[in-house]
């Protein structure tokens, strides 16, 4: 099995600073740090801002930061132009209220393979929990069993055995498509496979199933889905969900697609100039 040589890590971000730095700073943990972290930033202030330069004096791989100005959910956007910022041959997404554990770039590393992506997994945490890491800095991957039965049983976790089981890289490819689990928020994909689908749809608006359109279009194109359970669980903060207004009209959509195994999106990587050296960093780039 071909694994992936660079791993670029791009990181979605829009105005939380305190659920960024938790994230960023579990990223330098890492067992695997041979890869870059790329923030792609959906129009945060100046305090994200200032929490990536902090984070970035101190980081032990490549740290990039692309911003987008705030012109309401982008996140289609801001993944394609944390992609095209991107030097990797393989990326994957994280979301800015995710936190990794110690083998999260590694075990991505071993289930990387060509004609695959891999759909991650979560842990959900309750908003109790989540004021916790974030005010008083609990280091979720040190937790021991009694912690994590604790916290399961509170119900500030919605998970344990996920945390407590590795499954080796068996049976995990799927060769029929399913809709469980598509999260862009913990997602392995090849470079050079968004790039034949054209990325992410910029033409979806509002929150809602970008995601999932992405992956109906790779597995139109031929790219099977590969589980990433008990594998490449992230800690997922608690945060308000945001407004569905679209939600139900951006399904369709996927539907349509679905049904006319379209692979192309309608506007993507390639409706972009490729950002040049050392302009990662301005606004807009």
């Amino acid at each position: 099995m071909q694994q992936a040589h660079t791993i670029s890590l791009v990181i979605t971000t829009y105005d939380r600073p305190d659920a960024l730095s938790a994230v960023v700073e579990a990223c330098f943990a890492q067992d695997d740090k041979n890869f870059e972290i790329i923030i792609a930033d959906d129009g945060s202030t100046a305090n994200t801002r200032e929490c990536i330069d902090r984070l970035r004096a101190r980081a032990p791989m490549p740290l990039l930061h692309v911003w987008q100005p705030d012109e309401g959910f982008r996140a289609a956007m801001v993944r394609n132009r944390g992609t095209l910022a991107a030097r990797g041959d393989y990326i994957v997404f994280l979301d800015g209220d995710c936190i990794p554990r110690r083998d999260f770039i590694a075990r991505h590393r071993a289930l990387a393979q060509r004609g695959c992506l891999v759909t991650g997994s979560r842990v959900l945490l309750s908003p109790r929990l989540t004021d916790s890491v974030l005010r008083d800095e609990v280091g979720l991957d040190a937790l021991g069993l009694t912690d994590k039965l604790r916290y399961r049983m509170s119900g500030d976790m919605n998970k344990l055995l996920q945390l407590l089981v590795r499954w080796p890289d068996v049976g995990r490819v799927r060769h029929r498509f399913n809709w469980r689990r598509i999260k862009s928020c913990n997602l392995g994909v090849w470079r050079s496979d968004l790039e034949r689908v054209n990325g992410f749809d910029e033409s979806f608006h509002g929150w809602g199933h970008e995601d999932a359109d992405l992956v109906v279009r790779l597995h139109h194109a031929g790219v099977k889905r590969k589980e990433g359970a008990f594998g490449t669980e992230v800690f997922h903060l608690w945060h308000r969900e945001a407004e569905r207004d679209n939600e139900s009209a951006n399904r369709r959509v996927v539907l349509e697609r679905a049904a006319s195994r379209s692979t192309q999106a309608v506007r993507g990587l390639r409706e972009h100039v490729r950002p040049g050296k050392g302009a990662e960093d301005r606004p807009g780039s």
